[in-house]
């Protein structure tokens, strides 16, 4: 008799779910840093809102605050914005995450031999998160190299610099 497989059920969560806490590499000492989106600030005298953003980083005490409309991309950085510490390339493509959360669901999406989608018409996003992950990620075959990819970079997170 064969053991029982492992499930992972949809959570129906999105990129927008993980992006208001994200772990991040400081400009100043390039080790880990956690940036944080917030909500909106009151619009200014034209109309328009932007968010708050803060970048704190534990090791060297840089902390920055911009409530301006910049937005470069998160994942490559930028001259405000510096790039993710949970990334990491393999021979098929590159794995990123937000954060450890975000990490997770990956890992237990990977890590299952029964995936389950909810039921087409159940309300709500069609398109999550696990969804949009690409299709060398959702291979079985290179399941053991992706798990692998993922526990590297907790370990990046979680051990003692």
């Amino acid at each position: 008799m064969s053991p029982t497989p492992v499930r992972f059920h949809d959570p129906r969560a999105t990129r927008a779910d993980f992006a208001s806490s994200i772990l991040v590499r400081c400009p100043r000492c390039e080790r880990i840093a956690h940036f944080e989106q917030r909500p909106y600030t009151p619009p200014d005298a034209d109309g328009r809102r932007y968010p708050h953003t803060r970048l704190v980083c534990r090791s060297c005490g840089l902390c920055r605050i911009d409530k301006g409309p910049r937005r470069p991309s998160l994942r490559t950085g930028g001259p405000y914005y510096p790039a993710l510490w949970l990334r990491t390339g393999t021979r098929h493509g590159e794995l990123w995450a937000y954060n450890l959360q975000h990490l997770d669901l990956i890992r237990r999406f990977v890590a299952a031999d029964l995936r389950e989608r909810a039921p087409w018409y159940d309300t709500g996003h069609k398109m999550t998160l696990v969804a949009r992950l690409p299709a060398w990620m959702k291979s079985a075959k290179n399941r053991a190299e992706v798990l692998r990819a993922v526990d590297r970079l907790r370990a990046t997170v979680i051990a003692p610099d």
